[in-house]
């Protein structure tokens, strides 16, 4: 059995959250939780946000035991991009990118 949370429209760069969301994939759910309160990354709050709604949804939901969870499943998708104006010199303007990403997180009881 499978459980998942899914974040939306978070103000943050893809490839960065990348990088955090490797460091607990394939790891046990309470074990991803420790790795990720001392991860020292704005991604690693908003992935231990996610994990927990998961882990949330698994014992509330489909009664699974907290204990035996592990993260399957987490995914970090490119949501879409804020466009900003940025003056410049002589009447100039330049875009400045503001990337958004989706983020999906499963925890399931089997290994």
């Amino acid at each position: 059995m499978e459980a998942k949370a899914i974040t939306r429209f978070v103000r943050l760069s893809p490839r960065k959250a990348r990088l955090v969301a490797d460091l607990v994939r394939g790891k046990s759910a309470l074990e991803a939780l420790d790795i990720l309160e001392f991860t020292n990354k704005k991604a690693a709050r908003v992935i231990k946000k996610t994990l927990s709604s998961a882990i949330a949804n698994a014992t509330n939901n489909f009664k699974m035991d907290e204990d035996k969870l592990v993260v399957s499943t987490i995914m970090v998708n490119q949501g879409p991009v804020l466009k900003r104006v940025m003056p410049r010199a002589m009447g100039r303007a330049d875009i400045i990118r503001k990337p958004t990403a989706h983020i999906t997180v499963a925890v399931s009881d089997e290994q």
